[in-house]
């Protein structure tokens, strides 16, 4: 299989950020490393195990330590699982999936099944909500509850918008190496400035061969056949998945929509301060 990574110095650097951002959240951590059907996982397991489990998945071009500091007080009421996504810039195997079938909820319920984890809260940020979301259509049976924030695979934004505002950006970015089109891309996306986030994208852009494939939405008919509670958190200037858009859609679909929360002032990443609403709410707080 050709490596997703362009260099091994590419792939040298986002493994040091990786390694730098880990360090720098200060927490007691274990790693394991899981042999599934589709390859091998990198988790990054915190907290008390006598404490329910809770699994947490960053979004597209992410890693464990991100969703780890974006969330850091869970570990207070979970014991958290930090997962590395399959073919993503960090420590899991490189082989990419299909969005268009079950193969991330069959993945992903090999993990679940492989650490013997019965009644998981499970909470994801964008491509991560996608990932949750195929988790309860190939079997729920395991799964308590989940949150999903500013979820992919409810709704989509309008493809001009996001080819003019996103992806041309990035394309120059990748092409001529200068900050202003990086600087540009992050400002459309996130909602406050993240120095890490310029830093490691920076890296991820040039040296990581990144999925452009186009992201599915949820049948209806799928959608009603989910039971498990849903929290959804939305962000109403998201332009990837707007929150009005996605709220109207989601209160249709969804039986088992226990919760929405809109953020009014949001972007597709939401900010220090809409962290801690969320984190709160999966803390019921």
């Amino acid at each position: 299989m050709k490596s997703l990574y362009k260099s091994e110095f590419g792939k040298k650097e986002i493994f040091s950020l990786y390694n730098q951002k880990l360090k720098e959240l200060e927490i007691e951590y274990k790693s394991r490393v899981i042999e599934t059907g589709y390859g091998k996982t990198n988790i990054i397991i915190v907290g008390d195990s006598t404490k329910p489990p809770l699994i947490i998945i960053h979004g597209s071009n992410g890693c464990a330590p991100i969703a780890l500091e974006t969330y850091p007080s869970l570990s207070r009421k979970f014991q958290v699982y930090a997962i590395d996504v399959l073919a993503q810039p960090n420590k899991s195997e490189e082989t990419r999936l299909s969005m268009k079938d079950n193969s991330y909820g069959l993945w992903m319920n090999d993990l679940i099944n492989k650490l013997e984890l019965k009644n998981v809260t499970m909470a994801g940020f964008s491509f991560g909500g996608l990932i949750i979301l195929k988790t309860l259509l190939q079997n729920e049976s395991n799964i308590k509850e989940v949150f999903l924030s500013a979820p992919a695979f409810i709704v989509n934004g309008n493809p001009l918008i996001a080819l003019f505002k996103i992806f041309i950006p990035m394309k120059r970015y990748m092409r001529t190496q200068k900050t202003k089109y990086l600087e540009k891309f992050l400002k459309t996306l996130f909602s406050e400035k993240d120095e890490f986030a310029r830093n490691y994208l920076s890296m991820v852009f040039l040296y990581f061969n990144m999925d452009f494939n186009p992201i599915p939405i949820i049948k209806k008919e799928e959608a009603l056949s989910i039971k498990t509670p849903i929290t959804l958190i939305a962000a109403k200037k998201d332009i990837l998945f707007p929150g009005v858009k996605m709220m109207k859609r989601a209160n249709k679909i969804f039986p088992s929509l226990k919760n929405t929360l809109l953020l009014e002032d949001s972007k597709h990443v939401q900010n220090r301060r809409d962290n801690i609403k969320i984190e709160k709410l999966m803390l019921q707080e």
